[in-house]
Order: structure tokens, then C-alpha cells, then sequence
């Protein structure tokens, strides 16, 4: 059986070991959501991971919903990233970008002048999320897209896998879970809709089946990744009935089966999700044939384990890259990770992101 720090091909990318990074909002990218030096040094420092997934990246404007997130949305952001890839490539690692429109989970604040709240459904999330200028404010109530706005938000998928080959990245993962676009267009308590895009299981995947074929078109399946978490309730996804996450889920990943994609990267829940008992890792198992990348709180020793017993073919680790630049030397050697500072999770500068001395 593979060892977690031996080499992997996933699709067509080659992976020095199976220790790969997972993304991670940090909130550094600069004041027009362009990819800085600063992210370019952090993610160089971090390229002896097999794969870095980045942290999300909205294909527009009105897919942005965090402060100080990163936008790909046309050929002037290409040069702040290329940096990015270079670095990364400089060190002999791969860098996939990830794909995130963040839907409902927004707030104007936070967003170009005049760039809208869009959802499926004009349901507004529970919570409240940072912004620079006021603090903690409630999530927006969001307006519904419209039929034909829903093609609109396709072709920003597709443009963005585009413009990430363009920029240098290995390869372009969709993010659809932790309730961003994706995941509420999957679930019931989000998608209200009556048209082709809600009301079945059917209408409910479609949305996320046509934007991986749009990526995969663009890019080919063998560079093209999907990250999901059956039953996640993050940001207030919630489904009218716990049997809804599995039915659906089923139903998404036999639609896609046919595109091949290169990896899947799930994450496990260790608490009774919605869907009750449901196992994740088994589901993917069962409906994906490409690679699978296994997340959520593994340490070194039940990461090997994962992927030693065939449960897994890689392993990511978000918060044990945070403080430790050179974790798979870590892991092969035994030695623990460095611990990070949560002050300094979503803070500008370079405290905590790439100045790991202690605060």
C-alpha cells in the first residue's frame, strides 16, 4: 500500500508526496483583491506539500464575500498571481486555485462598488461575518438570480479556470461546500427555486454538475478538482430533511462521475452531520474513480494510517501548515507541528503569515 510521503499522479499532475495544503481564507490580498507578494512568499515557503490547494478565490466581483479576499475575474489580476505560481514552482511544488463564490455568505462591505448579493433563493443566512469598516455586521438578505443570470455565473467559473491556467496554476479546484454557491444550490433549505435549477434533486444539482463541465471543458478533467462535505451546516446550510443530504449527494456525484475528475477532496465529519450517520469518505469511495483527498483534523500518525489502508490517497492539513512551513519533513520525522496564533488567522501584515516569530 502507498505511504503518505511517497509520490502520487493525480489526473495529470505529479505530486512529490500526499501531503497536501489545504485552502485557507487569510484575508491578505490587497484593497482591490489583487494576489500580493506577501501570499506569494507564503505559499513558497509552503511548496514541499504534494499539492497547495489556495485559499478561495471569487471568479467575480459578486462572487467575493469575505474582506481582503481574492477576485480572478480578468487578465489584469494575471501578473500579482504569476508571482504566486512562480514562487511555488521556483520550489518544485503544484498549486491548484480554488474556486469560491461565496453566494449569500456576504456583506456589501466587503465587495466592489455596486457589486450585488446573489443566491438561488432570496433566503438570508443566520449569522454575521468581519467587515474592515463596521465590524461584525448580519449576513445580506440576497437577491435571487434569475433564469437566464444563472448561465452568467457559469461562464464565470469558466472564465476563471481560463485565467488560472493562464496565471500558472497546475490545475483549479471548485469549492462547494461550507454553504458558499454550490452548496446552496444543492440544498434544500437554500434552493427554493421552481425552475430547472431547484424544486427536484435533479434541479438541485444542476448548477454545480454545468460548472464543473465548464471548468473541465476549459481545462480537462485530469486538472480539475471538486472539495465537499455532505451534511455541513457551515454558514447555515441546513436541508428540510436529514435524508436530503445523502439523496442528493448521490445523485451529484453519479452526474459527475462521467467527467473524470481528477480528485475529490472530502471533508469527514466526526460528530452525526445532517445526513446522521452518513460517511463521507465511504460516499466518495463508492461514486469517484479519480484520486481522493481526505480532510479534517488528521495528525501525522492517522494520516499515514488513511492512506496506507486505502481509505484516502492523500491527506490535507489546514491549521498544521499555519505555523509550519516544512510539514511533510515534520511528519516523515515524527516531530509535532509548530502551533499558530489565532490573533493572527485573518489580521493584515505579515505577523502570524509569513513573520512566524511569536507575537
Amino acid at each position: 500500500m502507498p505511504t503518505l510521503l511517497e509520490p502520487a499522479r493525480f489526473g495529470a499532475i505529479n505530486l512529490a508526496n500526499r501531503v497536501v495544503m489545504a485552502p485557507m481564507t487569510r484575508s491578505l490580498a490587497d484593497a482591490a483583491g489583487n494576489a500580493t507578494d506577501l501570499m506569494a512568499e507564503y505559499y513558497g515557503a509552503r511548496a514541499s506539500a504534494g499539492l497547495i490547494v489556495t485559499e478561495g478565490i471569487a471568479p467575480s466581483e459578486t462572487g467575493k464575500g469575505y474582506c481582503r479576499t481574492p477576485v480572478l475575474d480578468n487578465p489584469s489580476r494575471l501578473d500579482g498571481w504569476r508571482v504566486v505560481t512562480n514562487a511555488v514552482h521556483a520550489a518544485k511544488g503544484k498549486i491548484v486555485a480554488q474556486a469560491m463564490h461565496c453566494g449569500r455568505v456576504a456583506h456589501a462591505a466587503n465587495k466592489a462598488p455596486g457589486a450585488e448579493t446573489v443566491a438561488p433563493s432570496a433566503v438570508r443566512a443566520a449569522g454575521a461575518m468581519y467587515t474592515d469598516g463596521g465590524g461584525m455586521q448580519p449576513f445580506e438578505e440576497p437577491r435571487a438570480l434569475a433564469p437566464d443570470e444563472v448561465g452568467a455565473v457559469i461562464d464565470e467559473y469558466r472564465r476563471f479556470a481560463t485565467l488560472a491556467m493562464e496565471a500558472g496554476f497546475d490545475g483549479v479546484e471548485l469549492h462547494g461546500t461550507s454553504g458558499y454557491l454550490p452548496a446552496q444550490f444543492l440544498c434544500t433549505g437554500t434552493n427554493r427555486r421552481t425552475d430547472d435549477y431547484g424544486g427536484s434533486v435533479e434541479g438541485r444539482i444542476r448548477f454545480p454538475v454545468e460548472v464543473l463541465e465548464a471548468i473541465v471543458d476549459e481545462i480537462d478533467a485530469g486538472r480539475t478538482g471538486l472539495r465537499i462535505c455532505p451534511g455541513n451546516p457551515f454558514n447555515d446550510l441546513v436541508d428540510d430533511r436529514p435524508e436530503d443530504v445523502e439523496e442528493t449527494f448521490r445523485a451529484f456525484l453519479t452526474a459527475i462521475r462521467p467527467l473524470g475528475l481528477a480528485w475529490l477532496h472530502v471533508i469527514r465529519r466526526h460528530e452525526p452531520n445532517q445526513g446522521g450517520n452518513l460517511d463521507n469518505l465511504a460516499l466518495a469511495r463508492d461514486l469517484h474513480d479519480g484520486a481522493l483527498i481526505a480532510n479534517d483534523s488528521y495528525d501525522g500518525p492517522e494520516a499515514a494510517a488513511a492512506v496506507a489502508e486505502g481509505a484516502c490517497d492523500a491527506v490535507s492539513f489546514g491549521r498544521h501548515f499555519l505555523a509550519t512551513t516544512d510539514l511533510p519533513a515534520r511528519l516523515a520525522d515524527g516531530r509535532v507541528p509548530e502551533q499558530f496564533d489565532p490573533r493572527t488567522l485573518y489580521t493584515p501584515g505579515p505577523l502570524g503569515y509569513t513573520d512566524l516569530s511569536k507575537s
